[in-house]
């Protein structure tokens, strides 16, 4: 059962009887047939995009994969990106036709996370995004209240976004922008947006980033800029049940919960067309007030990093 081959496409698939990972409730095969019935909805949002993916091995834990393995088929197209942390260059994949991903769902890529620049220009992203983690425990319903408390503080500043679940707990908001858009006034506008967001409800939502700070809110995370990545549309996660990050609409998106949508049922609400695609509006530019504002908030990461030093400095004079 385990060792059940077949090739699609060029690409020999190998053990597709073998549990996907423990609380699945699926197997490798259920995972390649998931990722070739939508291929063609996928491939199009990881296109041309430098691609991270969460891989499972069999009784190892899931691990995030950015450089490519030296056994990678030559056919795999791949792009070098230079880290500033390891300060190496990383060859990334780019996943951009159906043999690539099924070459990945034979190395048990799970979840699929591409940046949000392409290599036409990795320092200008195509999206805005703004990701509301709910409380650990709390219902879907809050992280729904904070997505509708994004959508009126883009309305307000005259912006449109798309929603999908992040398929674990909480909810992604995509905001397309024009061209000429540096990353850094992205950033700050994304930053901006989370904060306006978070005023219209401070008891609802917090742009907190360290977690102590939130008192139990939906964090308004707008750290997913510049080189970040975030979950694909369409991509599986690696959760109890296998759901998948899937695009509803604004009017719809109160009454579904991110159990709805699963490597099992959502090639069916897929059909013909690519509802991510549809419901994103095109691409706009971003108000100066929007980006103003922006800068004069401190980026959150180094916001915490400072605090988390300073508290520990505050702890070791205290003891």
């Amino acid at each position: 059962m385990g060792g059940a081959e077949e090739t699609r496409d060029g690409v020999t698939l190998t053990n597709l009887g073998q549990p996907l990972f423990d609380g699945a409730g699926a197997t490798k095969r259920d995972l390649v047939d998931y990722l070739d019935a939508v291929s063609e909805r996928i491939v199009p949002h990881l296109r041309d995009r430098p691609l991270s993916v969460v891989r499972v091995r069999p009784g190892q834990p899931p691990f995030m994969q950015k450089n490519l393995p030296k056994y990678t088929p030559d056919w795999v197209r791949r792009t070098g990106v230079w880290a500033e942390a390891s300060h190496r260059e990383v060859s990334y994949a780019l996943c951009d036709d159906r043999r690539t991903l099924l070459w990945f769902a034979n190395q048990r890529a799970v979840e699929y996370h591409p940046t949000l620049a392409t290599i036409a220009d990795l320092h200008r992203p195509t999206h805005l995004v703004l990701d509301l983690d709910p409380p650990e425990g709390a219902p879907f319903d809050v992280a729904v209240a904070a997505a509708l408390l994004v959508r009126r503080a883009l309305a307000d500043t005259g912006l449109a976004g798309a929603v999908k679940t992040s398929g674990a707990k909480g909810v992604h908001v995509f905001v397309p922008v024009a061209g000429d858009a540096t990353a850094e006034d992205m950033a700050a506008a994304t930053r901006a947006l989370a904060a306006r967001a978070a005023r219209l409800d401070p008891d609802l939502a917090t742009t907190a980033f360290i977690r102590e700070d939130r008192g139990g809110k939906v964090f308004i995370d707008s750290t997913r800029a510049g080189g970040a990545t975030v979950v694909a549309a369409y991509s599986p996660r690696l959760r109890p049940g296998v759901p998948v990050s899937f695009p509803v609409s604004w009017d719809d998106l109160p009454s579904v919960t991110p159990a709805d949508f699963t490597i099992r049922t959502a090639p069916a609400l897929l059909a013909a067309r690519d509802p991510w695609a549809d419901a994103m509006p095109a691409p706009q530019k971003l108000p100066d007030d929007l980006v103003a504002e922006g800068h004069t908030i401190p980026v959150a990461r180094v916001q915490a990093m400072h605090e988390g030093k300073r508290r520990a400095r505050a702890r070791r004079a205290a003891g």
